[in-house]
């Protein structure tokens, strides 16, 4: 259990803020975003930046510095980090010579990393993304880039900041993370769960004397449930799995990483890393520079995972470079010099409010009221939209959800007193939201409001018509932004069957009160019948047949927010 919590919203924050001046030589902190390098780069290098949920410590700030990454965005637990926490990241990182963004491959990291990436290029920066797609059980091996990212990312960044270290420009630095991510493999085992900072319990349980075999480093449940053996039994498991990936080669040189999760220590690591090595020098593949400890971790959770990249001659010598960094060193690195700028954090930035009507300002009133109903309701379900998201995800949607209806409540109140509209409150709600919690949730809930609010407007008169048409703005920005389709078992689910009822009822005559409340039945109801379905998108996918059953946490949380509107 994670003991050592404050509030449970600050432990990100507070964690980073100590990680930083713990290390202040090596790195600097993005104040509400993430963690950069304190040297100034040469001109013109290539900037690596990664990042992904926090809580995996070193993962990912941990590995900022010389020969690896020049920044890392921290979103919350287990949870991506938002468009606004990635571009202030890469802003910080940028040398002048284009950024790779180097995520771990999960829905709201693509959608976060990706939206900042078009935001940058529309300034004339020259930006490549490209997610890390290792873990073996997250799909077959002809859809090798639709997997998820786990510990195999260590290696790639690894490879991949040697590469721009090196001075190798941003097609070249390109070039090495396809090649690094294409020939690297991972494959994991839990014996128990994580918990989150705050929780009482585990995001899922193992029974007592097994091992679930495939886990997710967000704390999502394994595949497969086997007895617990002895670790050359374990260690046998992954090894057979990541050779029937792909056939060993006698002469093959591989780079390997047995990777701890958080409660699995050293000593037991290291008889764990004895037994690849001979199962590697029976078929005749030589380890080169082996790496054995906790480098992408899970909190507490207790387990391990093995990572391999097969080299060629210029990834081995790119995997042997020097590098500096908090939790790994290597040879000789040239030092930088000092960083002589500072650097910008987020929360400074200055909003203009438009002129507004008097009936859209006493809307606004009444808008900011909802936004602030609607983090009471989300911090009341909190337990219960985590428990539903364990089922066969990672158990943070309660957690996100929160996080993004504070941080929108708060900015829609403060705007609100400001004197704004309805419209820009609203919109104003889903910036915040977006830009505080991330994760995929963040990127739908912030589109959404964005574009409702847009439709509402600050001057149009207020109607029932003009409600359903920004109600309908919404759900299209998720449908855009998500991509996700009905029967997928997503907050798509429950929102087209509200916006739809919604406008119906207006079309039939019916008024506001009576026609979100039609609205608000039509979609809970269609919320708890996803529990007829199985999971079809994002992590939860691969539990597919495990989510039959529960009702959908997005659809869940969907229905408990226009409820709290109402």
């Amino acid at each position: 259990m994670t003991r050592m919590v404050n509030a449970k919203e600050d432990f990100v924050s507070e964690a980073l803020e100590g990680f930083a001046a713990t290390n202040a030589a090596r790195v600097m902190p993005v104040v509400g975003a993430g963690i950069v390098r304190s040297s100034q780069c040469p001109k013109g290098q290539v900037a690596v930046v990664s990042g992904g949920g926090s809580g995996h410590f070193p993962a990912f700030a941990g590995w900022v510095g010389q020969g690896f990454l020049h920044g890392a965005v921290c979103g919350n637990i287990f949870s991506s980090p938002s468009q606004a926490q990635v571009l202030a990241v890469a802003r910080a990182a940028d040398n002048g010579g284009g950024i790779l963004f180097a995520p771990i491959n999960y829905a709201g990291d693509i959608l976060h990393f990706g939206g900042a990436a078009e935001d940058l290029r529309a300034e004339g920066i020259d930006v490549r993304m490209h997610a890390v797609t290792d873990d073996i059980v997250s799909g077959t091996p002809d859809k090798h880039l639709e997997r998820r990212g786990i510990a195999g990312a260590f290696l790639v960044m690894k490879i991949v900041g040697a590469a721009a270290q090196a001075g190798k420009s941003l097609d070249e630095v390109e070039a090495v993370m396809v090649e690094a991510n294409a020939q690297t493999r991972s494959f994991g085992v839990a014996f128990g769960a994580c918990t989150l900072p705050g929780a009482d319990d585990p995001l899922f349980v193992v029974p007592e004397g097994r091992m679930a075999v495939g886990l997710g480093i967000h704390g999502e449940p394994g595949i497969d449930e086997v007895p617990v053996t002895t670790a050359d039994e374990a260690t046998d498991i992954l090894m057979d799995g990541l050779f029937e990936e792909r056939a060993p080669v006698a002469g093959q040189r591989v780079a390997v990483l047995v990777n701890g999760l958080g409660s699995t220590k050293y000593d037991e690591l290291s008889v764990v890393y004895r037994r690849v090595a001979q199962r590697l020098a029976a078929v005749g593949m030589t380890s080169v520079a082996p790496v054995v400890g906790e480098f992408v971790t899970s909190l507490d959770m207790e387990g391990f995972s093995v990572s391999l990249t097969y080299l060629d001659d210029e990834l081995e010598q790119l995997w042997l470079a020097g590098a500096n960094i908090v939790c790994f060193s290597r040879g000789q690195v040239e030092d930088d010099a000092p960083r002589r700028e500072a650097v910008q954090g987020l929360g400074n930035e200055i909003v203009e409010i438009p002129e507004a009507s008097d009936a859209s300002v006493e809307l606004a009133a009444k808008v900011a009221a909802a936004m602030n109903r609607v983090f009471d309701a989300m911090v009341s379900n909190e337990t219960k939209l985590g428990a539903i998201d364990a089922v066969a995800g990672d158990g943070d949607h309660g957690l996100g959800m929160v996080t993004g209806a504070r941080a929108a409540a708060a900015a829609a109140t403060k705007i609100c007193d400001a004197g704004a509209g309805a419209g820009t409150t609203l919109s104003s709600a889903g910036h915040a939201w977006s830009d505080v919690a991330g994760a995929t949730s963040g990127a739908l809930w912030g589109a959404g409001l964005v574009a409702a609010g847009q439709a509402l407007g600050d001057t149009s008169a207020v109607s029932p018509q003009l409600v359903a048409q920004a109600v309908r703005a919404y759900s299209d920005a998720v449908l855009n932004r998500g991509g996700a389709k009905l029967g997928e078992k997503t907050m798509v689910d429950a929102m087209v069957p509200f916006a739809d009822e919604l406008a119906a009822q207006v079309q039939q005559g019916a008024d506001l009160s009576t026609a979100w409340a039609a609205a608000v039945k039509a979609g809970d109801a269609a919320a708890q019948a996803t529990a007829d379905l199985a999971s079809a998108k994002g992590r939860a996918k691969l539990h597919g047949a495990r989510s039959i059953g529960t009702p959908d946490a997005g659809a869940v949380s969907f229905a408990l927010v226009v409820a709290a509107i109402a």
